[in-house]
């Protein structure tokens, strides 16, 4: 099930880039990274990943970036967290 919420998650993420939401180049570019990331951790279930790590740290930082400037995204990005903690992450 947490892959499921993962799943929509993502769907969420985005819908929030094809916005028209002002982001910078930068910004929308890391956000595509991250929705990647997730689109192969979600195509590799049950293969144990050591690029984990780097996908929560990914997530993590860019909950930061976006806390004050977007924070429909970062509340996103923080479900996406919550998920991937339940799914063992």
């Amino acid at each position: 099930m947490p892959e499921h919420d993962l799943q929509l998650q993502l769907a969420e993420l985005r819908s929030q880039l094809a916005q028209d939401t002002p982001l910078t180049e930068e910004e929308r570019a890391s956000l595509q990274v991250i929705a990647h990331d997730i689109e192969l951790r979600l195509a590799n279930q049950g293969v144990v990943d050591h690029q984990n790590d780097s996908l929560v740290d990914g997530v993590n930082l860019a909950v930061e970036r976006f806390e004050v400037s977007h924070p429909n995204t970062a509340m996103t990005l923080r479900n996406i967290m919550q998920t991937l903690a339940n799914m063992g992450i």
